[in-house]
């Protein structure tokens, strides 16, 4: 995600410490049902931390054995678990009538994570340096488009949906950010996944102790 173990590490390192402080305040906000989303950006730092021994794999700085459990390690949080996790959490927060939405958005990661789990049990994961960057083989199904097309509904599309203004930010936060990291990955010129995975950590940050209703007061007082 980064384009460096270095990168990868120091970016994770961060994004894990605020992932750990997401969490805190979702609870100490007495918010148990945001608990399941606001684990998000702690996921996300673990993954970058695990490319970091990725890219020691690519070198030999990481032995056989370790460098292919972190390469599988990467695929399966990257594959199976976001596209079920982030529509999940953010259905387990979300009131009103948007819930029927998105527990089909939640079906809907399911459905892709699937055959993305059985690619990665079935297919031994590969990672070679492309550049500033690494490219994973994994042996995704046909068709990959429509597999894709559902991730990204799935996710991006659930966060869209939540009827939760900081969380729409996310989702498009999210959509055009993966969308400027796909082009920059393709051109080898830099990953910069470990860039997005820290914003959107500090956006559910942001999200995670905030009161839909402390905005509301804020602005009837001022109207008063």
């Amino acid at each position: 995600m980064c384009w460096s173990a270095q990168a990868d590490a120091a970016a994770g390192g961060v994004v894990v410490v605020v992932g750990v402080a997401c969490l805190v305040r979702a609870h100490r906000a007495g918010r148990p049902e945001r608990l399941l989303l606001a684990t998000v950006p702690l996921v996300l730092g673990v993954h970058q931390l695990i490319e970091a021994l990725v890219w020691l794999g690519t070198d030999g700085g990481l032995s056989a054995a370790p460098a292919a459990a972190a390469r599988t390690a990467w695929a399966v949080i990257a594959l199976p678990l976001l596209p079920v996790l982030v529509p999940a959490g953010v259905w387990s927060a979300t009131t009103g009538p948007s819930r029927r939405l998105l527990a089909g958005l939640t079906l809907l990661g399911a459905a892709v994570a699937v055959p993305l789990a059985v690619a990665v049990a079935a297919h031994p994961v590969t990672a070679t340096v492309h550049g500033h960057t690494l490219g994973y083989a994994f042996g995704v199904p046909h068709p990959a488009a429509v597999l894709l097309a559902g991730y990204l509904l799935a996710t991006v599309g659930s966060l869209l949906a939540s009827g939760d203004r900081l969380l729409r930010r996310l989702g498009l936060v999210t959509g055009v950010g993966a969308v400027v990291c796909a082009l920059l990955w393709r051109l080898a010129f830099a990953s910069t996944w470990c860039a997005l995975a820290a914003l959107a950590g500090l956006l559910l940050l942001q999200w995670a102790g905030h009161s839909p209703g402390t905005e509301a007061g804020r602005i009837t007082r001022s109207a008063s």
